[in-house]
């Protein structure tokens, strides 16, 4: 029975760490005879959905080539956004669903980052977090100043979060761009 490629070697069992096994390696484990294998987890770009998957020895797949830049927003026109490379302030229209729900958080003269695939852009990632001013807040009962009630906040961008009861308008404060929660109150 071999237990490498190559030429077949009786009864020869080489001891190795992980770091000696590759692809098409064969194992002994648990005394099973097994064969190595890619496994990976992968986002898609487009839509933030997880997806994994397997790869035998000698699979082929495509490398993409991206390259980042950090972009300022400038203005929305329609479906994109206008977005300008503060080296050489080149504008560039980036599509507005790349950025699925973070849009909202967004706000003029922010930096984003931008993966080019060629000319044509494939994802954007806003900030991971941004600081936004409240502009409309419900009022909070009178003593009720417990930390973990929360209400309805507006927020400058024009999105609408829950932010604890001590919030007012006019406070400016920190929002996850990824899960749209309050952080904390920025201290200024």
């Amino acid at each position: 029975m071999p237990y490498f490629r190559g030429p077949v070697h009786l009864n020869l069992c080489i001891m190795a760490s992980t770091s000696d096994v590759n692809i098409g390696s064969y194992i002994r484990f648990n005394g099973d005879n097994l064969r190595a294998f890619y496994q990976g987890k992968m986002r898609n770009l487009r839509n933030g959905k997880l997806n994994e998957h397997r790869w035998r020895s000698g699979e082929s797949m495509e490398v993409l080539r991206v390259e980042v830049h950090e972009l300022q927003y400038l203005y929305r026109e329609g479906d994109n956004l206008v977005c300008m490379n503060q080296e050489n302030f080149e504008q560039v229209y980036i599509p507005v669903s790349l950025l699925g729900d973070a849009m909202k958080f967004l706000k003029e003269e922010m930096v984003i980052q931008i993966g080019f695939e060629s000319d044509t852009p494939i994802f954007a990632r806003p900030p991971k977090v941004v600081e936004l001013t409240v502009t409309e807040a419900e009022h909070a009962v009178k003593g009720d100043t417990s930390n973990k009630v929360m209400k309805q906040a507006k927020l400058e961008t024009g999105a609408d979060i829950m932010v604890p009861i001590f919030v007012d308008a006019g406070t400016v404060i920190r929002v996850d761009t990824e899960t749209g929660d309050y952080l904390d109150r920025v201290k200024k």
